[in-house]
């Protein structure tokens, strides 16, 4: 994580709720600065370490909000993976929220699988998105928020 001020930003207005929960209990346990980013208001635990930061609507404005003031170290929790590609080239890292690592030797491997399914999508050869969140899925993302906190050295 970044010296000056290690930081998890959460790109919420599309996070599971399961998922803040376990990012919650982790800030409060390891007390790291997580900063959750949405265009609309949602409760959050009252915690030094916790806060909300509510951006205009509109189209990639959380997006844009977290890839303007993330830094190097920092991690980034979103399944929106052009995202992921625009924090890893500033140094950080992502996590989506089903466990997967974006780092600079996978997102573009993950932006090219998202790119062709809309390229389906869009040709009627494929519909739908992911399947809806699992307690395995959650269980993995946990698990891999641990790894990384573990060798970010907190």
């Amino acid at each position: 994580m970044s010296e000056a001020a290690p930081c998890i930003w959460v790109d919420a207005d599309a996070c599971p709720g399961a998922i803040k929960e376990v990012l919650f209990r982790a800030a409060q346990r390891r007390h790291l600065h997580t900063r959750l980013v949405a265009n609309h208001t949602m409760r959050v635990p009252r915690s030094p370490f916790i806060r909300l930061i509510q951006v205009p609507s509109g189209f990639d404005a959380a997006d844009d909000y977290i890839a303007e003031q993330v830094s190097p170290g920092d991690l980034v929790i979103t399944a929106d993976v052009p995202l992921a590609d625009r924090i890893v080239a500033a140094g950080a890292t992502g996590l989506n929220p089903r466990g997967t690592l974006y780092t600079r030797e996978t997102v573009r491997e993950h932006l090219n699988r998202r790119d062709f399914m809309e390229e389906m999508r869009s040709a009627g050869l494929a519909s739908g998105g992911p399947s809806a969140l699992d307690k395995r899925q959650v269980q993995a993302f946990a698990n891999a928020l641990d790894r990384f906190l573990a060798t970010a050295a907190l």
